[in-house]
């Protein structure tokens, strides 16, 4: 098969090319380098199964030159913490609305990247497919992600119903491993990291106890797999993380990152950022995912735990200085 992935450059999407090329398939991919980086697909130069296109999903004239039997559409902005809300809105919309018009010209199936942070502060965890949407005030600029990826899933369903789009939409839950973005977009272990490596205090945003449920990225790499290719998934939405077991506070992520480099009985340099640094910003105190629908119906098994993926997240980061 010929995959076409947006944003390939990028960490997920140089990932999954990685995957995809192993198990024989072309992978066609498109990024305008803005966050992904040419080094993360260096590996895939001078295979014949690998094509590469710099250019901007923004813009219909590249993305529509592309062939494929399948679109994975990874490209985006995030959440906007030090950056424009406009841009994040604005540019989502752009693209998505882009690739869905490429994938019902070419009538082929759309995979889309959607994101836990749809969920917003819902209290019901975990959160399955079907729990509802409880997001803050539309003052707080934070939740322009959030609402961009909400609006695409409806666009998505409403083409679907109106067009007969075939999709599956992903919802990620803190991917992390080898090609991440070494800053704040990357998310937090990429910083704490980077820190800890050079004896830098780890900063903490607000007190540190909201909770996250990282992945490591061949875990999320073999959702997105079984996302493309299962007959099971058409159509469907699917949470693709961790066990729940493994959710963690980030200042006991910051806290377990200083003890895989230093040694368990290594105290770790902590700064605590207030939120006002980042001027009218709001988070979520807990993010537990329910992964019996991906389970049960595309047989998807997390193999790594959070302190495997992250001794193997720390290896590549300290090899690449």
């Amino acid at each position: 098969m010929n995959v076409i992935i947006t944003g390939v450059a990028g960490f997920i999407g140089s990932n999954l090319a990685k995957k995809l090329l192993e198990e024989g398939h072309r992978v066609t991919g498109i990024d305008n380098l803005s966050y992904g980086s040419l080094s993360n697909i260096k590996s895939f130069e001078g295979n014949k199964n690998f094509t590469f296109i710099e250019g901007n999903v923004k813009d219909e004239q590249p993305l529509f030159k592309l062939k494929g039997d399948f679109l994975v559409h990874l490209a985006s902005q995030k959440i906007p913490r030090y950056t424009s809300a406009l841009i994040t809105l604005d540019e989502n919309s752009t693209m998505l609305k882009n690739v869905v018009k490429k994938c019902l010209a070419d009538k082929i199936k759309l995979v889309f990247a959607s994101t836990s942070d749809i969920y917003g502060k819902n209290p019901d965890i975990p959160y399955k497919e079907t729990s509802n949407i409880l997001l803050g005030p539309t003052t707080v600029k934070r939740w322009a992600y959030a609402i961009s990826k909400i609006y695409s899933e409806q666009y998505i369903i409403a083409n679907n119903s109106d067009h007969d789009l075939t999709y599956t939409i992903m919802r990620f839950f803190g991917s992390y491993g080898p090609n991440q973005n070494l800053t704040w977009w990357g998310g937090p272990q990429s910083v704490f990291i980077a820190n800890a490596l050079v004896n830098k205090p780890l900063e903490i945003h607000g007190d540190g106890l909201q909770t996250r449920t990282f992945t490591y990225i061949e875990d999320t790499v073999q959702g997105i797999v079984k996302s493309i290719f299962e007959e099971k998934a058409k159509n469907e939405i699917f949470n693709i993380a961790n066990n729940p077991s493994e959710e963690i506070t980030i200042l006991g992520l910051g806290e377990m990152i200083w003890k895989l480099i230093h040694g368990n009985n290594a105290k770790p340099l902590i700064n605590f950022i207030p939120y006002a640094t980042f001027g009218n910003y709001e988070d979520v105190k807990r993010r537990v995912p329910d992964i019996s629908k991906i389970k049960s119906m595309l047989g998807y098994d997390p193999h790594f735990s959070l302190s495997e993926g992250m001794n193997k997240t720390i290896e590549w980061q300290k090899n690449l200085s």
